[in-house]
């Protein structure tokens, strides 16, 4: 390591990742918009918040959790134009607290952000 690896490091500092927690609520904020599926959110996020990522891994076991908890739900919905179809999700409207937890991820972002 050199002195300009440090400066280097906070001028272009590597993205950080969600934990599933804040997958959970950063999914509910997503889908509390309108419905979407697994790629874009990925991309939304990195369009978004470009110093944060969501892996596939952390993603898909948020999006069971959710499932699991009947906080949301799937379908599938072909493409034209696409070989396989989408995975679409949407927050089951019954569900009492998608506005909390998207509401957590809000705040967390609004924190993280003035941190920057």
């Amino acid at each position: 390591m050199k002195l300009e690896d440090i400066y280097q490091f906070f001028e272009n500092p590597p993205p950080t990742y969600l934990s599933q927690e804040l997958a959970v609520c950063y999914v509910l904020s997503v889908l509390l918009q309108g419905e979407s599926y697994g790629t874009e959110m990925i991309e939304r996020l990195e369009s978004e918040f470009p110093l944060y990522r969501l892996s596939d891994t952390v993603l898909y076991s948020a999006l069971k959790f959710l499932e699991d908890k009947k906080a949301i739900t799937s379908y599938w919905q072909k493409v034209q134009g696409r070989g396989r179809p989408r995975r679409m999700y949407h927050v089951n409207p019954e569900w009492q607290q998608a506005q909390n937890l998207a509401r957590l991820w809000r705040e967390y972002m609004i924190g993280g952000l003035d941190k920057e």
